[in-house]
């Protein structure tokens, strides 16, 4: 997958500079699209911040050439509404509610809404109308937190 192949090649990039890659959306397979890169760090990100990220990687997939034909790079910070991939950005937002999106294919209901209860050996668990309902992190599709005012 594109993605995957995006990840391991940015994610040393990013941290070599002293961030985060939090997630990142790839372009569609049709040949164009935007490369949104979303980075943090403790104390939060700058424009200088993104400037700096851009400029990297903008070398590094101009060498490497993953992606095929014309596309947009976009680097940001991930928001109040921030992706959630690993179980490290899970266990940092414990207690904070969560949108999951289960990959198509499987049986059952597939959006669920609910405060992060726990995660552990891969396994999320989330608290959903007073339902403790676990989660394969394989088995997630995309999931960002709720904004909370």
């Amino acid at each position: 997958m594109l993605k995957d192949k995006l990840l391991e090649l940015l994610a040393p990039e990013v941290a070599a500079l002293g961030y985060e890659l939090v997630e990142l959306d790839a372009p569609g397979t049709g040949g164009s699209g935007t490369l949104r890169i979303y980075i943090d760090r403790e104390g939060g990100i700058t424009v200088d911040d993104c400037e700096r990220v851009s400029h990297r990687i903008s070398g590094v997939l101009d060498v490497e050439d993953p992606i095929p034909g014309h596309y947009v790079l976009e680097v940001s910070s991930p928001g109040l509404d921030r992706p959630l991939r690993t179980e490290t950005h899970f266990r940092r937002q414990l207690g904070h509610v969560a949108k999951v999106v289960l990959a198509p294919g499987r049986p059952g209901r597939r959006r669920y809404k609910g405060r992060i209860a726990g995660i552990e050996d891969g396994v999320l668990a989330l608290e959903v109308d007073g339902e403790r309902v676990d989660l394969a992190l394989s088995d997630i599709e995309s999931a960002r937190l709720v904004p909370e005012f």
